[in-house]
């Protein structure tokens, strides 16, 4: 298992598949081909079939338009083997002769792969790739989940963590600062400061709850309107575990040497998800990002709170499993209907399962790792309509002028 800053990418949003790895695979092809007279990218599938609403196109021209034309062609009928987000680069010379052709295939999360090379399979950092043998080993020795990334990583990982949770809690400040219209023609308001000030006027159960909704939409929209987030896993789950996390510092006074361990904790059970199903809605649908990134915040909360290894287990357990069979259906393509309303869900609903494992003794019947097995393979058997293609589900049935 590879490190977990392949869970935490700092970028720019809206969506970690469909705007970062493509911005990425733009350049590393740039990189071999920087005296080309022109470029042809060929979009497949699911990134063809949404790649506008999420941007993908502004992404890869924002890289290769400056060094010479691009032509972007769109194919979200054809669905490549290896992957539903698939990509052609070709560069041509002044004769109008191809210098080079290369596909590539954007796997979730940012990462990029192919029949040749995959970024999934860099360095392995972790002996472990489930929860169960972390947990054992844990539970054998007296160390933390957050112990074992350290071990695993190395110290510099806490000055990586540092720059992500600066990153994140500057998405939800400024979230909370910005109005308007969110960006792609649906119309929608931020909603991010108008719940914080109605949070603010509640007693102290529905304002805490308010407050959660509030950091959830302010990260969430900052990333709907392509602002600097973190994945955590992806760009359009982004807005739940800082939204925990900046709730319970602010509302319990956790140090940030506690959120930080927390942090490395969520990031070890997404990248227990990440190596042994997936983290990319148009692979298994959206139980992937906002069901994976509400497991990982609810181990961060009950890792916060004192929680046994077991509890903590319990809690992402919990925060996955009731998210199994999620449908990916963003209406227009836009990571915006129902993608930022579910952060703000899951968010809560991350916090529930926290307050749940820690009223237990951390034992029960469906562990972790079954469920990512069982997740992995409903993504599997999920439709195409309803993986990021925008062809079922809400994308089909809402259209945007009940949104205006």
């Amino acid at each position: 298992m590879e490190s977990i800053k392949q869970i935490y990418r700092i970028g720019h949003g809206p969506s970690s598949s469909h705007t970062m790895g493509p911005m990425r695979a733009a350049g590393m092809f740039l990189e071999r081909n920087k005296t080309a007279a022109r470029f042809e990218v060929t979009l497949y599938g699911s990134l063809a079939a949404t790649g506008k609403g999420h941007m993908t196109d502004g992404a890869i021209l924002e890289i290769l338009e400056p060094v010479a034309p691009t032509t972007l062609v769109w194919e979200p009928k054809i669905f490549l083997p290896f992957h539903p987000n698939g990509m052609g680069f070709k560069s041509f010379d002044c004769s109008g002769k191809v210098t080079e052709s290369w596909t590539v295939y954007s796997i979730g999360g940012g990462t990029l792969a192919n029949e040749d090379f995959n970024e999934l399979k860099t360095q392995e950092l972790y002996e472990m790739n489930t929860i169960q043998e972390i947990q054992d080993w844990c539970e054998d020795t007296g160390y933390s989940y957050w112990e074992y990334v350290e071990q695993c990583e190395g110290g510099d990982i806490w000055d990586y963590l540092n720059e992500v949770w600066k990153i994140m809690q500057q998405a939800v400040k400024n979230g909370l600062e910005a109005e308007g219209i969110i960006p792609g023609g649906l119309g929608l308001r931020r909603k991010a400061s108008d719940y914080l000030i109605r949070a603010k006027g509640y007693g102290s159960n529905i304002r805490s709850r308010g407050m959660v909704y509030a950091f959830a939409l302010a990260v969430s929209e900052e990333n709907a309107c392509g602002g600097q987030i973190v994945t955590a896993p992806t760009c359009g789950s982004c807005g739940v575990l800082p939204a925990v996390l900046y709730h319970l510092r602010d509302s319990r006074d956790f140090p940030d040497s506690r959120i930080l361990k927390a942090l490395a904790t969520a990031g070890l059970f997404g990248n227990v998800v990440r190596t042994n199903a997936s983290v990319s809605g148009a692979e298994v649908g959206c139980q992937g990002e906002i069901g994976v990134a509400c497991a990982m915040a609810a181990a961060a909360a009950c890792q916060l709170f004192g929680g046994t290894t077991a509890q903590i287990e319990y809690a992402a357990e919990m925060g996955l499993e009731h998210h199994l069979g999620l449908t990916c259906d963003p209406v227009c393509g836009l990571v915006q209907i129902p993608c930022i309303e579910r952060n703000a869900f899951a968010a809560a609903r991350a916090l529930d399962a926290n307050t749940f494992s820690t009223f237990s003794d951390g034992k029960h019947r469906v562990s972790f790792d079954q469920v990512v097995e069982v997740m992995r393979q409903t993504g599997n058997d999920l439709p195409s309509l309803y993986k990021e293609t925008s062809e079922g589900g809400l994308a089909k049935n809402v259209n945007k002028r009940s949104q205006e």
